[in-house]
């Protein structure tokens, strides 16, 4: 079987280091806010480019929490508006609902699967106070454009970057691009945990202050609370294990972009749409994500040949029960994304010769 994603074998790559990184933290005594924690947020801020990084306990707490912020900073209030893409995963929106704002959806450019900026500008209200950039399966999503528009109607751009560590913009890291970055380093993430976790990364230093506040029960000094604050912090072990992984992120980015530019190259089946490849040298491939009308059947195929495949995402966050309200609304691009898409198996450990394995299976599927 060629797993879609085989985390054992990711691992096992740094499995003497995180070992012995995880004996240091238990045999240390001290287990959160310690030494790990502090030089990860260091390494992790660097690598974005960024002032300041603030590990969390995942990707939608690092996203709540600078909504959080914002707030508290007077910025946003209850009931503002969060432009959005309509076919990001749901956790993007879950982020916004949660904190009393209001989510815009937006139809993304059926190409790319980001948002389509001409989308967002008609979608702009005198309530629209951000947009929520989500760099989709690894692609970046900001572009002078954006940032124009941003600037135009005094807008925050908060970068959703939780699948694309390590994606540039002109040779600018994702994560560092807009005012606010929340990620994830769910474990199987390009830069992931054993376990959950999350950081926001920004430049902005009032923001930064609140934020680790708001995640620490509102606390900047112990017992004395200045906000109605949550429990979200990154814990030692998990820090720990990131700082090895970071150092390797690149190269495993890089392994990545081979995979993906050998599908590129080679999948020629008439019925699959390839993926909009903007700039082939800063895209991470989280997920390579193709598209064909008979889906189901051609997953079915894959896995009658030993491929394991995943689709991201099968049911539009529009049309999920959580947001019944919604369930009347109408995103065409978006539905037919979410009809069709199929994720094939790409990481830094899967062989080239599974990789021309796939590409064999697909290029004979004709049913």
């Amino acid at each position: 079987m060629i797993k879609f994603l085989d985390l054992q074998k990711v691992n096992s790559q740094y499995a003497p280091e995180i070992k012995e990184a995880i004996a240091k933290v238990v045999d240390s005594g001290w287990y959160l806010l310690g030494e790990q924690v502090n030089e990860f947020e260091k390494a992790f801020a660097y690598y974005c480019h960024t002032t300041h990084c603030i590990g969390v306990a995942n990707g939608l707490d690092a996203l709540v929490l600078i909504l959080k912020g914002y707030k508290e900073m007077g910025v946003f209030k209850d009931g503002d508006e969060i432009i959005v893409p309509a076919n990001t995963y749901i956790a993007s929106i879950l982020a916004i609902t949660a904190t009393n704002l209001k989510p815009v959806l937006v139809e993304p450019d059926i190409r790319s699967y980001n948002l389509d900026l001409k989308s967002v500008e008609s979608a702009i209200t005198t309530k629209t106070k951000a947009i929520m950039l989500v760099h989709l399966y690894g692609q970046c999503a900001y572009s002078h454009e954006l940032k124009d528009l941003a600037k135009k109607y005094k807008l925050k751009i908060i970068e959703d970057n939780a699948q694309s560590q390590g994606a540039l913009f002109e040779g600018k890291p994702t994560g560092g691009l807009g005012d606010a970055a929340g990620t994830s380093f769910y474990p199987g993430k390009n830069l992931g945990a054993l376990g959950d976790g999350g950081a926001v990364t920004t430049s902005d230093t009032e923001l930064a202050t609140i934020v680790r506040a708001l995640g620490n029960y509102g606390s900047k000094t112990k017992y004395v609370n200045d906000y109605s604050g949550q429990n979200s912090r990154l814990d030692e072990i998990q820090a720990a294990v990131l700082r090895i992984k970071l150092k390797n992120l690149d190269r495993s980015n890089a392994k990545r972009r081979d995979i993906a530019n050998l599908y590129l190259s080679k999948i020629n089946n008439p019925g699959t749409v390839l993926p909009l490849v903007i700039d082939p040298a800063s895209h991470v491939w989280h997920l390579f994500v193709i598209r064909n009308e008979k889906r189901d059947l051609l997953q079915k195929y894959l896995l009658a040949k030993k491929i394991q495949t995943l689709i991201h995402y099968p049911i539009p966050p529009h049309k999920q029960q959580a947001y019944k309200a919604w369930n009347g609304q109408s995103y065409p691009i978006t539905e037919k994304i979410h009809r069709e898409v199929l994720s094939l198996p790409i990481s830094p450990v899967l062989e080239m010769g599974q990789a021309f394995d796939v590409v064999s299976a697909i290029n004979e599927f004709t049913d």
